[in-house]
């Protein structure tokens, strides 16, 4: 049995140190906020999306960064697992559209409820506000040749000990886990005391970015559009031609410009790249192509033959969004339908299929739902999350250089790392 420490009770800090405990290991977490899993309670608008119910080739079809390094643990850990672990426990759990995997209940408290209760039950000492400020490794005492009595114990190699400070006071330890978080959602906890942790033991951390935020754009015309929500539209963005992501589903705009689901995904997967450089567009009506919207247009227009052009497009598009839709074009809207020109007609086609948005950055990450960079994978054994430089000390979660699309993805990647760093701890 050895001493192991776990610092932070998020998701993955708390599926570490069940994990760790039921192998047999007496397990201490630190956690310095008042309660666990404070990060836990806001995730799916209270609900708790943990996990995703899919496949695990599916699942990492999913993973925007550290699929590779996440492929071992998500099949020795997948999401059929979470599920087991949590009804086990005693939480009632139901499935809802895309796989989405939600406590019964609704409540988020009562995912965080269910990590403490197994923690309990295999004997974790649970910590709260107190924050861990310093690690330090220690070799043990090195034995004399002359007090070896056997063969036996001159296999011994003397492993490092682990310190662990707090403002509370100091501690040892064989093992210590951390599972700090990352950066987004900072009044939660997650102020990247992890990073902090893994650069004073060497270890490389990759550039800090907000992932599944919404996205500023230039200009203010967006905030005539505030809290207009357009369905089943693509949201594409190209860069130097090249198009780097492209997906179907629901935006929104805001005060800053725009989020919704679509545009979360996007942020996460464009987040390391200059965002003025890009070219973004919205095609507003993807189920047509361009000549078959051209036709619909000159239905509509037919219809509306001695009406203002603004007033003829109330089929085709939300009120709202009429004005926006012409400026771009370069119509008056003001102008009448019959004397429209076809060339104008063509510009208004292209724009209902490419609407032009000029990206200016990311959202911070205190509207981050997860960070994205953390410890470099290249640090990290990714069968037991160990560090490679740095023997006893292991990385699990939203700290290490992996993120997901929303879903539950994320959660899961957390009690995934999570349950491997805990499991791999050997006697």
């Amino acid at each position: 049995m050895k001493k192991v420490c776990v610092i932070g009770g998020g998701a993955a800090g708390l599926m570490a140190a069940y994990a760790a405990a039921e192998n047999g290991h007496q397990v201490v977490l630190f956690e310095k906020n008042e309660k666990l899993g404070k990060k836990i309670y806001i995730t799916g608008k209270g609900r708790c999306n943990f996990t995703n119910d899919c496949a695990p080739d599916d699942f990492l079809q999913n993973v925007v960064r550290g699929k590779k390094f996440l492929t071992g643990v998500i099949y020795a850990f997948p999401p059929q697992k979470t599920i087991d672990f949590f009804e086990k426990y005693g939480l009632s759990v139901k499935i809802e559209r895309g796989n989405r995997a939600f406590p019964v209940s609704d409540h988020a408290s009562d995912v965080t409820k269910t990590l403490e209760k197994a923690c309990k039950s295999v004997g974790v000492e649970i910590h709260l506000n107190e924050k861990v400020e310093k690690i330090q490794r220690i070799m043990s005492e090195i034995i004399p040749m002359s007090d070896i009595v056997d063969d036996a114990m001159s296999n011994i190699i003397p492993m490092p000990r682990i310190a662990i400070m707090t403002q509370k006071g100091e501690y040892e330890f064989d093992e210590v886990i951390i599972s700090t978080g990352g950066l987004s959602y900072p009044s939660t906890g997650s102020t990247g005391d992890g990073y902090a942790f893994a650069q004073e033991l060497g270890l490389k951390v990759t550039d800090l970015k907000s992932g599944l935020c919404g996205l500023n754009l230039e200009g203010s015309w967006f905030k005539e559009l505030q809290g207009l929500t357009l369905k089943n539209v693509t949201f594409s963005v190209k860069n130097g031609g090249k198009t780097v992501y492209e997906e179907f589903g629901e935006l929104l705009f805001t005060h800053f410009g725009i989020s919704g689901p679509i545009v979360l995904s996007a942020s996460s997967t464009i987040n390391r790249l200059q965002l003025s450089s890009l070219i973004a567009t919205i095609d507003l009506k993807p189920a047509l192509d361009e000549s078959t919207l051209d036709k619909r247009l000159l239905r509509d227009f037919d219809k509306y033959k001695n009406k203002q052009i603004s007033n003829a497009l109330v089929e085709l598009l939300p009120q709202k969004l009429i004005p926006t839709v012409l400026s771009s074009a370069g119509i008056s809207a003001t102008k009448s339908v019959n004397v429209l020109s076809k060339e104008e007609r063509g510009r208004l086609v292209k724009t209902l299929k490419a609407l032009p948005i000029k990206l200016r950055s990311l959202r911070g990450f205190e509207e981050a739902i997860i960070t994205s960079g953390g410890v470099d994978l290249s640090e990290i054994n990714p069968k037991t999350m160990e560090c490679k430089k740095a023997n006893g000390v292991r990385f699990c979660g939203e700290v290490l250089d992996v993120d997901a699309f929303t879903g539950g993805f994320n959660l899961q990647i957390a009690f995934a790392t999570g349950y491997a760093a805990g499991k791999s701890i050997r006697n």
